[in-house]
């Protein structure tokens, strides 16, 4: 005899057979979407990184790249009471390359040319509100010209002893600023590529004019740069490659924006700053320095 059909048998027995599958798949699902938040709280976000650029410090008349003690130290006090940590090229490399951490509203503060008021004036300065800077130095700048008249705030600059007595401090990094290509006044801009010059030229000229440095900063002070500024800010592709075979992790420009510092390494190459001029006040150059961060 044939049984009949029975619907509520069927449906409990086709229900106990995709019960399991059904709640495999909402396991499968839940677990996904754990991991899947999980993983994107893990992802650290850019970090917004201004970047102030100085020049000389003295109590000559303000200009475009001259400021006075009262002014740096406006300006510092300014970063201090704002909650800002100056962070060294040495912590931002680190943490690209995925080791160590940055604390929350980070400045990285630099000085170019060498200028000896660096060291008279601006060191005590920094000293004094616990904060680093990066001096990027030029060589022939050091062995000529401080050499021939050492120690006046106003228009000297370093000696290899002034810059071994920097780096002493544990407050300052010494960059390159290259050799012998800070000038504006010739056929070249700065460290740029000459229209006519082969790549291969290039690379030439400027792995010996930054190889130079290098080697003097090693046998006079025992140290090597790991920052590079471009005079002027006038850079080129066919230098990255240079630099990166000379040591270089950082490269800063003079072109102005606000930096978002990752952890990858290829966020420090090309860092945008902002000239400190002296002609405008503290609020009004720290309210275009940090008008990027939210």
């Amino acid at each position: 005899m044939y049984k009949c059909f029975s619907l509520g048998s069927f449906l409990r027995k086709t229900f106990s057979a995709v019960l399991p599958v059904l709640l495999c798949f909402l396991l499968i699902f839940t677990a996904g979407s754990v991991f899947s938040k999980a993983a994107s709280k893990n992802v650290e976000k850019p970090v917004p990184l201004p970047v102030l650029m100085y020049h000389s410090v003295c109590d000559k008349l303000p200009s475009e790249y001259i400021v006075t003690p009262s002014q740096l130290e406006s300006d510092l006090s300014w970063l201090s009471s704002k909650g800002f940590t100056a962070v060294s090229a040495e912590q931002l490399i680190a943490y690209t390359h995925g080791s160590g951490e940055l604390p929350d509203k980070p400045v990285l503060i630099t000085f170019d040319d060498g200028f000896y008021n660096n060291l008279s004036i601006a060191l005590p300065l920094l000293e004094k509100y616990g904060m680093c800077a990066v001096i990027s130095i030029v060589g022939r700048y050091t062995d000529d010209y401080a050499a021939a008249d050492p120690h006046a705030d106003s228009y000297s600059y370093l000696t290899w002893n002034d810059i071994s007595e920097l780096t002493a401090s544990g407050r300052i990094e010494i960059g390159s600023h290259t050799y012998d290509l800070h000038s504006n006044t010739g056929r070249r801009q700065g460290c740029a590529k000459l229209s006519e010059e082969t790549d291969i030229e290039y690379a030439a000229i400027l792995r010996e004019d930054i190889g130079l440095l290098k080697t003097e900063l090693s046998l006079n002070c025992g140290i090597v740069p790991a920052v590079f500024a471009f005079p002027f800010g006038s850079l080129c592709r066919e230098s990255l490659p240079v630099l990166r075979d000379s040591g270089i992790f950082m490269t800063l420009t003079c072109r102005e924006g606000m930096n978002f510092i990752t952890r990858n390494p290829e966020c420090l190459y090309g860092i945008f700053r902002y000239n400190r001029s002296g002609l405008i006040s503290t609020d009004l150059y720290m309210n275009r320095l940090t008008k990027d961060i939210r």
